[in-house]
């Protein structure tokens, strides 16, 4: 069975393709391009995930979550400029909070693997895995560690 998921996004454009081709075999995308018509469409049936822009026009996608979250529907709210107050509003309402250029990739494990209950993420901390190099010692390079220091290998 697939997952209803509603996305409001009022830019969409390549985001929905994007994202439908990301969940073809778990979810199906509906798209509402604003507020006013995805509330309509989530006051007469609950997708089993709303993906919402933070940014609507004269509304945000918090007034949505506020909608929704108390009917246990799970909201990811996503921003192309982060907010941090907004982001942290985000997850105080019991919704997940993502950056755009990450939600694709992150959208199918919403879906296919088991969430906590609330996102206790640190918007503020980006992932350290893109900052730097994340070098290590390898088991790999004992090895050479132990020739060019004169120490005998312990195999």
């Amino acid at each position: 069975m697939l997952t209803d998921v509603l996305l409001v996004d009022p830019n969409a454009g390549v985001l929905v393709t994007t994202i439908r081709r990301a969940l073809a075999t778990v979810a199906e995308v509906e798209l509402c391009a604003g507020f006013r018509g995805a509330r309509a469409r989530l006051l007469t049936k609950q997708p089993d995930l709303l993906v919402t822009n933070l940014r609507l026009g004269e509304y945000n996608g918090l007034h949505l979550v506020v909608l929704v979250a108390p009917k246990g529907t799970r909201c990811v709210v996503y921003a192309a400029q982060d907010d941090l107050v907004l982001a942290r509003e985000v997850q105080r309402l019991g919704a997940f909070y993502e950056r755009l250029s990450r939600l694709p990739f992150a959208l199918p494990s919403y879906l296919t693997k088991t969430l906590p209950e609330r996102d206790r993420r640190d918007v503020i901390v980006l992932d350290r895995r893109r900052l730097s190099f994340r070098g290590g010692r390898r088991s790999t390079d004992r090895y050479k560690l132990a020739v060019n220091s004169g120490v005998p290998s312990v195999h």
